[in-house]
């Protein structure tokens, strides 16, 4: 009984980490997109403003700053899947030692 739920929990985990990694892909790529946007956004302000180049500088990082959230965010989204794979791979090798040790049980 105790190995088929450890085994229809891993079918479960691993099922869960293909989908987190098709997730993460997608996060990826709207951070690559994000950032291009900031990058285009930045550079665009940066050539319309007037002043030295500090006070374009300025001007450009105040006229991105929106970009620069949805790029923020976008970055976590990422991080937050990164971490949450590494949780469900930490769980899937405590799930398989678990039924490797209640195999070893019942051989003896």
């Amino acid at each position: 009984m105790e190995t088929t739920r450890i085994l229809q929990e891993l079918q479960e985990l691993t099922a869960t980490n293909r989908k987190g990694v098709e997730a993460l892909f997608e996060a990826e790529e709207e951070l690559a997109h994000a950032e291009a946007e900031l990058d285009s956004v930045e550079a665009q302000a940066f050539l319309e403003a007037e002043g030295s180049v500090a006070e374009r500088t300025a001007t450009a990082k105040l006229a991105a700053s929106d970009f620069r959230l949805a790029r923020d965010v976008a970055r976590a989204s990422v991080t937050r899947i990164k971490t949450k794979l590494r949780v469900i791979e930490s769980e899937i090798v405590a799930q398989s030692t678990m039924a490797k040790l209640l195999a070893a049980e019942a051989r003896l």
